[in-house]
């Protein structure tokens, strides 16, 4: 699928050089970094959620991506006016509601241990994302699939069946790519080959990508 880049505002952009600023071996990702922005946006803009998968430290990663999307990140999301009264008359009088914030939905797939080791058991551990993208997903949400070699098969295999129902794919890889960089409608690959190295420069994007789409929707 092809993904035009289009014109960021002055805020995004100026997200994007700071991170190319702390991290300057990172500019060879930033034209991938947009056009997964991109594919984020239009998501969530249109209603649709997002799925994130990775093994060991990467399903670590899915969870931190999700509680960066899910509540506030940089800003505090406040609730528009409409829905805080819509709150208050369905009971919630209090200053609870208030302290609510404004939501991207993310579903980390590392987390049901319930599901995931059934999967496992009566499927086999190699479908445990698999299953729950056939489960979970809708045309026109997103799967963000992450493995540092490009190469874990449970994660490949969300990724086809997210591609066959219509999901758009975002690879999170290393500098090889593996199978992955090929799968993936984008992928992202840090510039390192080492396990380690390239988890320490996914947290830099996707705390960018989080950065960008909160400034992109919340005030």
């Amino acid at each position: 699928m092809e993904i035009k880049e289009s014109v960021l505002s002055s805020g995004l952009e100026r997200l994007i050089g700071q991170l190319i600023e702390r991290y300057p071996e990172l500019d060879s990702c930033s034209g991938r970094i947009k056009k997964a922005f991109i594919i984020l946006k239009e998501t969530f803009a249109n209603g649709g959620k997002l799925l994130v998968c990775g093994n060991g430290g990467s399903a670590a990663d899915a969870e931190h991506i999700s509680g960066e999307l899910m509540k506030g990140f940089l800003k505090k999301r406040p609730l528009d006016t409409e829905l805080l009264v819509k709150i208050k008359n369905a009971g919630g009088t209090d200053d609870w509601a208030e302290r609510l914030q404004g939501s991207l939905p993310v579903i980390p797939l590392s987390t049901n241990t319930a599901l995931i080791t059934a999967i496992s058991n009566d499927l086999g551990s190699d479908l445990v994302y698999a299953q729950q993208v056939l489960g979970y997903g809708k045309k026109g949400d997103a799967l963000l699939a992450i493995s540092t070699s490009g190469r874990s098969t449970n994660v490949l295999r969300a990724v086809m069946v997210a591609k066959a129902i219509g999901l758009r794919t975002i690879g999170l890889t290393g500098e090889a790519g593996g199978f992955l960089k090929d799968l993936c409608d984008i992928t992202i690959q840090a510039p390192a080959d080492e396990t380690y190295r390239i988890q320490e420069y996914h947290l830099p994007i996707y705390h960018l990508l989080a950065a960008m789409l909160e400034e992109e929707f919340f005030e």
